[in-house]
């Protein structure tokens, strides 16, 4: 292993943790879970960090980063949900947005061109909203309640950058479809 490589170490590191987090929310010890999604956010910075410092970005690093937050992000509502902690329209809303996501990549690949990851502003804001939807949530278990208005808010903001950054996504790659000459034809 070379040391530049320590970012994608680190960024397996936080998919390796998706599962302990995962049994811990199951289990209902929502501090120790909350302590392994911090650990988890915490490798998400330095990962970033260090390729960014010293030029240590990669293909690998750019495919897998996303995919460690999205990992730990789904399966963190899905576990939410499950324990009646998230409203399940919540749960399929976030489910479907990353399904559409990932299908709209692998038809991009397939049919324009090669894919490039590269996260919208709408996208970026979604993504640390449902990060703060979840350590709140998981928070409010470990610690004390919310007010129910401000987990109604919560819900709700989160559905809106959800929904938002999902149709960010058809126009971007829409546009970027238009752009490569690439035209649909139907036959009968």
């Amino acid at each position: 292993m070379r040391v530049r490589d320590i970012p994608n170490l680190l960024t397996i590191i936080r998919v390796l943790l998706v599962v302990p987090v995962c049994v811990l929310l199951l289990r209902e010890q929502f501090g120790a879970a909350l302590s392994l999604i911090f650990l988890a956010g915490f490798t998400d910075w330095f990962d970033g960090y260090l390729a960014r410092r010293n030029g240590w970005q990669s293909r690998l690093g750019a495919i897998l980063d996303p995919l460690a937050d999205k990992l730990l992000i789904v399966s963190t509502f899905v576990v939410l949900g499950w324990l009646g902690l998230v409203p399940y329209w919540l749960v399929i809303a976030v489910l479907v947005r990353d399904l559409l996501i990932v299908a709209g990549g692998v038809a991009y690949h397939m049919l324009v061109g090669e894919f490039h990851m590269q996260p919208t502003m709408v996208s970026k804001l979604n993504t640390a909203v449902q990060i703060a939807f979840c350590v709140l949530t998981v928070l409010a278990q470990a610690v004390a309640l919310m007010p129910e208005w401000f987990t109604s808010a919560l819900v709700y903001i989160t559905l809106t950058t959800t929904i938002l950054s999902g149709a960010d996504y058809i126009v971007v790659w829409s546009r970027k479809a238009c752009r490569s000459g690439f035209k649909l034809h139907l036959h009968d």
